[in-house]
């Protein structure tokens, strides 16, 4: 009964945290699947959504504007990743790791902003100050519980995305990821469309970022720290899992139902964040099992590489069925 009393009383805070880490594993999707390049930005961008985001709100910056903000931050970081690695010739993964190391530096600076120094963890409260989203109150049932606006908040960023790689600028980006050569060929400038792909990714990771220091009342030099781990888990679980369902005699069944054809249409993005919530439900049950905190790295560790074992031998019969 103790196992089962501690799991369902962590779930509400698993479900609000893996709604806040779908939106960055969003930003992965669209650099690994779409973009394919694994960029390791995301570590550093996270921090710096968050750091952003806080200093802004305790400098008496409205909430709405402290996001924006934050997403634009990311943006940057996104947009040196793709100049060391469009204009400058660099690897896309050396381009990453080489921003993700400067992140680290102008995070501190950030969070130090005023005080004349940098620092490595920088609190905010819920009481003090207006947030968006808090742990607090995720299991109050009122329209400030984080779950039902991070619900609300992925329900629209998805609809965004959907329309706008339906744009013929969306287009020319997932043109450039399936075939550079054909995109090329086609007109596509295709230095920019990458670019533009980092700066889109880095900023929902960033929007991500922000998202997550209000909900746990601090930013952290670390909170970014294994981002791109937990992202990539999460694209490979939510993806393959979809994959697999739209294979069944039921998904089938759905698609004949005209109301529920266009379903289908922003799959993708649904099943990211459909597979960080699955992600980090498998952590939290580790934890309740009893595994102590210091063994989380291994946990994480362990249950990616189950997930990359699985999906790497069920693969190719759930893509071609």
């Amino acid at each position: 009964m103790g196992f089962f009393a501690s799991l369902i009383n962590s779930m509400p805070s698993a479900v609000a945290q893996g709604l806040i880490w779908g939106i960055m594993a969003i930003g992965v999707y669209l650099t690994y699947r779409i973009l394919d390049v694994a960029d390791l930005t995301v570590d550093g961008s996270l921090g710096t959504g968050g750091a952003v985001c806080v200093v802004m709100v305790l400098n008496g910056a409205p909430v709405g504007l402290a996001l924006l903000a934050a997403t634009a931050a990311g943006m940057l970081a996104g947009l040196v990743t793709g100049l060391f690695h469009t204009a400058c010739g660099i690897p896309a993964i050396l381009a990453g790791i080489l921003t993700q190391l400067a992140l680290y530096s102008i995070n501190l600076r950030i969070m130090g902003f005023g005080t004349g120094g940098g620092k490595a963890n920088l609190p905010i409260s819920v009481d003090k100050y207006s947030l968006l989203v808090s742990a607090r109150y995720v299991r109050n049932v009122a329209l400030n519980n984080p779950i039902l606006i991070l619900t609300i908040f992925c329900a629209v960023l998805i609809a965004v995305l959907y329309w706008f790689f339906g744009t013929e600028l969306g287009c020319s980006l997932r043109a450039t990821g399936a075939n550079q050569n054909m995109a090329r060929a086609q007109g596509i400038n295709t230095n920019v469309t990458k670019v533009l792909g980092l700066m889109i990714s880095n900023g929902l990771v960033a929007l991500a970022g922000g998202l997550l220091a209000q909900y746990q009342g601090f930013s952290d030099i670390n909170m970014g720290r294994g981002a791109i781990v937990i992202g990539l888990a999460a694209v490979i679980i939510g993806v393959s899992l979809f994959r697999f369902y739209g294979a069944t005699g039921l998904a089938q069944s759905l698609r004949r139902c005209r109301p529920l054809r266009f379903l289908g249409s922003p799959r993708d993005t649904t099943a990211v964040i459909v597979g960080s919530f699955l992600y980090k439900a498998c952590i939290q049950i580790a934890m309740s099992l009893g595994l102590p905190t210091n063994m989380l790295k291994l946990v994480t560790a362990v249950l990616f590489l189950l997930v990359l074992v699985v999906s790497g031998r069920k693969g190719e019969e759930i893509i071609h069925a």
